[in-house]
């Protein structure tokens, strides 16, 4: 009796009539073409912006953090909100890569590559946001725990801003080693097809000397196993511990038990919204409809709104917690200064975009609609960014003693920095696309005897004869 290993009734994760060879030469030879003209803009573009942060950055370390428009109320501005905004877009990445492991999902197959790409450009731009917030950068090794000749001037252990700095290194450190191993095998595979010497080589070191053999496999498999199961708990934890940066103050907005839990879902919800923009984008121009199907963007919209839905609980029970508490200050925070006053129309904003948009998800005909996702993509995290923007400036600018009431907006230093590490990200990710595969060949090849369009209907067909065939025989029987 022949095994099934996936129902008939699941859509195929690759489509169209394909082979072990033909999904190679697919992925791969858009590596070996030149660029066309968009990708050089693209890239040009992206520098332009990197160049811009720097300057930007160089002028806020210059000058003191004084160019920036922070005051004696609002002590956290765009920086921190930049800061927790791209550490929540690169957790979409090693959950789709870790957790959909580890529950054995095939259709991550077709996402993950790129997801996990955008992880680790998302962490080392968040990264820097902390760095040059200090100020007086020169001495950022002060927040190193290590034996000196300082006296007794220990890091504060107690403090979630140090717990951030472990946090989000352990992040980084792990899945680039995900994201890098998964690599080897296709890295190999660019080396044997590669027509000159240097690609040859370049891509030869870069694969460690992969030779595809048995004992090479069992081990990439049981690494992959084990970083999966070490990321999975991280995912949850940094953003966790960045929610903590809040969660452990005392200010009215921020003192919430619920923010961990709501912290991480609004990470999840943004990543995977960064995730679509990005792979929209990246299919149409590269040409991988048949891996990246309608199927994948589909799933990811579940998720969104899935996610979507948590975080517009967490408002609620937010709204809720102030009034019943019956606390005046959290009261007017969360009524007077957040849904109205001059502040206002950023939690509105938030409000639209993270919880009322993404409803649309719920139809089927949306959720495979390309344009739909793609701008639904853009909204969701232009609401998430206004989400950190209004727990941050929204619950500083009307404090305890009216005298020093005051209003935000940022310098153009700020916007600058921004700016730059959008730059940033995109240069590192329309490199990647160059000279990397963009989805995991292997992994591909590994779900194509199940999911495959080809494979599905032959299997189809046989079913239906060994059917009739049950059905002959039984007759003949009796």
């Amino acid at each position: 009796m022949h095994l099934k290993y996936e129902s008939t009734l699941r859509e195929p994760l690759v489509d169209g009539v394909k082979d072990y060879h033909q999904v190679t030469e697919d992925i791969i030879s858009p590596i070996e073409a030149k660029p066309g003209k968009l990708w050089y803009i693209g890239l040009f573009i992206s520098i332009l912006l990197l160049l811009f942060g720097v300057f930007s950055v160089f002028w806020e370390v210059y000058f003191g953090t004084g160019v920036w428009n922070l005051n004696k109320t609002i002590g956290w501005g765009w920086d921190i909100t930049n800061f927790v905004w791209w550490v929540g877009i690169g957790h979409a990445g090693t959950l789709i890569s870790a957790i959909l492991l580890l529950f054995r999902q095939g259709w991550r197959t077709g996402v993950n590559r790129a997801a996990e790409a955008m992880t680790i450009f998302a962490v080392m731009c968040a990264g820097q946001f902390p760095i040059w917030h200090m100020g007086r950068v020169w001495m950022a090794f002060f927040v190193l725990p290590y034996p000196n000749t300082r006296g007794p001037l220990w890091v504060n252990f107690n403090s979630p801003l140090l717990w951030d700095v472990f946090a989000i290194s352990t992040y980084f450190t792990v899945s680039l080693l995900f994201w890098y191993s998964g690599l080897l095998p296709d890295f190999a595979t660019v080396r044997d097809r590669a027509k000159t010497k240097l690609r040859k080589l370049l891509y030869g070191v870069a694969s460690f000397g992969w030779t595809g053999s048995t004992k090479h496999w069992q081990r990439h498999e049981s690494l992959s196993l084990v970083l999966a199961g070490l990321s999975t708990p991280l995912v949850l934890s940094v953003h966790t511990i960045v929610s903590f940066d809040f969660a452990t103050s005392v200010i009215p907005g921020w003192h919430t038990t619920i923010f961990p839990p709501y912290f991480v879902a609004g990470a999840i919800f943004s990543g995977f919204a960064m995730v679509q923009t990005l792979l929209i984008i990246t299919r149409k121009i590269l040409g991988l409809e048949d891996y990246i199907t309608l199927g994948h963007i589909e799933a990811m919209n579940k998720v969104i709104v899935l996610t979507g839905s948590i975080v517009g609980v967490a408002y609620l029970t937010e709204l809720f917690m102030a009034w019943y508490s019956g606390v005046q200050y959290e009261f007017d925070t969360f009524y007077k200064f957040r849904a109205a006053g001059p502040l206002g129309w950023s939690y509105w904003i938030m409000m639209t975009c993270n919880v009322i948009s993404p409803q649309v998800f719920w139809f089927r005909k949306m959720r495979r609609n390309i344009m739909v996702t793609f701008i639904m993509s853009i909204i969701v995290n232009i609401g998430m960014w206004f989400e950190r923007f209004v727990i941050i400036c929204t619950s500083l600018y009307r404090d305890y003693l009216p005298s020093s009431w005051s209003y935000y907006r940022p310098s153009w230093p700020e916007v600058g920095f921004y700016l730059g590490t959008f730059g940033l990200f995109f240069t590192c990710y329309f490199l990647f696309a160059k000279y990397f595969p963009v989805i995991a060949v292997a992994e591909i090849k590994s779900i194509l005897k199940t999911s495959g369009q080809n494979f599905k209907e032959k299997m189809d067909v046989y079913e239906e004869q060994s059917v009739e065939k049950f059905a002959h025989d039984h007759t003949a029987h009796h």
